[in-house]
């Protein structure tokens, strides 16, 4: 995990969480997040784009792997952002198109776990 007194760009954020999940296995990633508590040192810091993506990134790895939430996060989970966050390919798709039919497609695809946060996002698999 990076340091979390350099704050990064949330695109390359959710790409090296992606990465992460990827090299550590489900499980392994969940183990790491959950003993570092980097959850709630995000949420400490305001940081909550990044904490509410790592806590849709961990209910989500627990609902495919049909694990229990962990509930020291419930008061976090009653949050979400103000308005929704789309990732920079369907906001580019939509500046180059001119249309928002991007957005309106990534919203119908959104994975619930990160829509539930008001993050747009579709496939957090697909990493190379």
């Amino acid at each position: 995990m990076e340091d979390l007194f350099n704050r990064q760009d949330f695109e390359n954020f959710k790409s090296n969480i992606c990465h992460s999940v990827k090299e550590k296995g489900d499980i392994g990633f969940l183990i790491s997040i959950l003993e570092s508590d980097e959850i709630q040192k995000l949420f400490s810091r305001q940081w909550y784009l990044e904490c509410f993506y790592l806590l849709a990134m961990v209910d989500y790895l627990c609902r495919v792997n049909k694990m229990p939430l962990c509930s020291e996060y419930d008061d976090i989970r009653k949050r979400k952002l103000e308005k929704p966050v789309y990732s920079l390919g369907v906001l580019t798709k939509c500046a180059v198109f001119k249309s928002d039919k991007h957005k309106k497609k990534s919203l119908k695809e959104a994975i619930p776990e990160f829509k539930h946060f008001n993050i747009i996002e579709a496939d957090v698999r697909n990493v190379c």
